[in-house]
């Protein structure tokens, strides 16, 4: 008789899968399998997967929003995986955010960076951040204009706590895939013109781009960071 399928055998079936599918399309890019971070995101999903998941490989957890995150990264622990927050911080979460996060690719303000900053001197810690850039203008999306990246970079750049370490957009959700790719190209060109401006040092400058349905199209562009949900966990609990 067939043993009943589990839960993480579902789970790493998927893991393996959206790895595979990873290697295949930097592959296909000429590019190192080294160049792209995988973050799961966990939202409504319990600890108990983000430790299986962690356990399958994992290094990167994202989630969405400060009151879900919190008692998982209590759970679960900072140890052994990097958290990300992936949706909108709210200013008057900003604190916990500094104290839960490792890295915030919602940055959308000047006021924001400010406020973040200042948290982190009294926390005495240090963040790495990357700015959500607004490119298809939706209004159900955050994220700093095209017009106003450029003073929001260089605001971030004066921060003593903050540390600018890319780029992250939200492009439409579009049945034809291949009309979301002049985002990821757009992201990419921007991401250059902050390296050439020097708002990035010496580092690569990280492309936050991509999910379960476009992530292979985006390492064609560039991604450097994918951010997988679904196609890991399954679709998302109520």
């Amino acid at each position: 008789m067939a043993q009943s399928r589990t839960v993480s055998d579902t789970l790493g079936e998927r893991f393996a899968n959206i790895k595979k599918r990873i290697k295949e399309a930097l592959d296909r890019s000429n590019r190192d399998l080294n160049d792209v971070t995988l973050i799961a995101i966990s939202k409504t999903h319990p600890a108990s997967l983000i430790n299986e998941v962690i356990n399958l490989g994992a290094t990167d957890v994202g989630e969405n929003r400060i009151q879900e995150a919190e008692p998982k990264i209590l759970e679960v622990g900072r140890e052994r995986t990097r958290w990300h927050l992936v949706g909108h911080l709210q200013a008057n979460k900003a604190r916990r955010a500094v104290k839960l996060f490792d890295v915030v690719h919602s940055l959308d303000s000047v006021e924001l960076a400010g406020r973040l900053d200042r948290l982190c001197g009294e926390e005495i810690s240090n963040l790495s951040v990357l700015i959500q850039v607004d490119l298809g203008q939706e209004e159900t999306k955050s994220g700093v204009t095209q017009e106003n990246l450029i003073e929001l970079a260089r605001k971030v750049h004066e921060c003593e706590h903050l540390k600018l370490v890319g780029l992250m957009t939200l492009p439409p959700f579009l049945d034809d895939v291949e009309a979301v790719r002049p985002f990821f190209r757009r992201l990419a060109q921007l991401r250059d013109l902050l390296k050439s401006e020097g708002f990035l040092g010496e580092a690569r400058g990280e492309l936050s781009m991509g999910m379960t349905h476009d992530f292979e199209m985006a390492i064609e562009e560039g991604a450097t960071m994918v951010r997988i949900g679904t196609a890991i966990f399954g679709e998302r609990a109520q």
